[in-house]
């Protein structure tokens, strides 16, 4: 009984309005607006109501120059939206196969399931989509070989 808590921070209303700018300047792949909003103070971890961030939108819209960019940045590689998507999940949802190496090789984590208890691999499987498997198995092989170490 009582009052749910909810894990949205209140933010202003104007705050408000410049998280959804910056989820539509990754959306639509303008990273001059994005550096805009970023240099205004706007988090480019920053998430909206549905805790989409950035990420998520450049990820399901294959927008690879702003994911390089938002990972130079230093930005959470699986952070979880509303459903517990990370952006590697949408990004295989939507068969963007570069989009899934480089969140892969930059240290996305391809075992993180969503409410639907899917992996990002669950998600590509249902593509039936050949070339996404074959970069998801060598994009992990290659973090798998940069992790080793020579003895």
């Amino acid at each position: 009984m009582g009052a749910e808590a909810t894990s949205v921070e209140e933010i202003s209303p104007e705050m408000e309005e410049q998280v959804e700018a910056l989820l539509e300047a990754a959306r639509y792949d303008d990273l001059d607006d994005l550096k805009g909003l970023e240099s205004a103070g706007v988090s480019l971890d920053a998430k909206d109501s549905q805790r989409r961030t950035a990420l998520h939108m450049a990820a399901a819209n294959g927008h690879h120059g702003i994911i390089e960019y938002l990972i130079s940045k230093g930005v959470d590689l699986n952070s979880l939206n509303q459903e517990k998507n990370t952006p590697l999940h949408w990004a295989c949802l939507n068969g963007h196969v570069e989009v899934v190496r480089t969140l892969i090789l930059a240290g996305a984590d391809v075992s993180i399931c969503n409410c639907h208890d899917r992996t990002p691999l669950d998600e590509a499987s249902s593509q039936n989509n050949t070339d996404m498997f074959n970069a998801i198995n060598e994009a992990i092989a290659q973090v798998e070989l940069t992790r080793a170490t020579v003895s």
